[in-house]
């Protein structure tokens, strides 16, 4: 794929140049889906840090990242909620960059799920998702040009 199909002009249909191309491509087609799911996912994750309407977060907080972070468990669960927020908005801007966040992020949750006895199956879940974003950061040094410029393609 060449980086003509990337910053193709656009033309009066409104359409880039190569997008129907860029859509077949199977490469672009996970890439697209791995930004959409580490965009959404982990801002539905960070709010429900709030609500927990999903699950109770703080059973899921070692007691030692508990002691490193400010306040109590329901404290750093708002912040860590705060971190995924902004990971998932980060990964709609950039990918290319932010998914390397995101893998490191999940990587501390995987951390502190093997250190936290009961979790080891969720802890293997996360690794899983760590791979995915590591999978995302490497589709998005083909499909996500360098730079700090910001563009939603087709």
């Amino acid at each position: 794929m060449s980086t003509d199909t990337l910053t193709a002009p656009i033309r009066l249909d409104g359409r880039a140049k190569g997008a129907n191309a860029l859509w077949r491509d199977p490469g672009y087609q996970a890439f697209t889906l791995l930004r959409i799911g580490f965009t959404a996912l982990p801002i539905l994750f960070g709010l429900d840090k709030y609500f927990n309407i999903l699950v109770h977060w703080e059973k899921y907080l070692a007691s030692w990242y508990n002691d490193i972070l400010p306040g109590n468990a329901f404290t750093a669960m708002h912040i860590i909620g705060g971190v995924e927020i902004l990971a998932g908005v980060l990964v709609a801007l950039k990918p290319r960059y932010a998914a390397y966040i995101v893998a490191a992020w999940l990587a501390g949750i995987v951390l502190d799920l093997l250190t936290l006895s009961g979790y080891y199956d969720v802890a293997l879940r996360d690794f899983g998702l760590m791979l995915a974003a590591l999978t995302l950061a490497r589709l998005a040094a083909k499909y996500d040009p360098p730079g700090l410029n910001v563009r939603f393609r087709p």
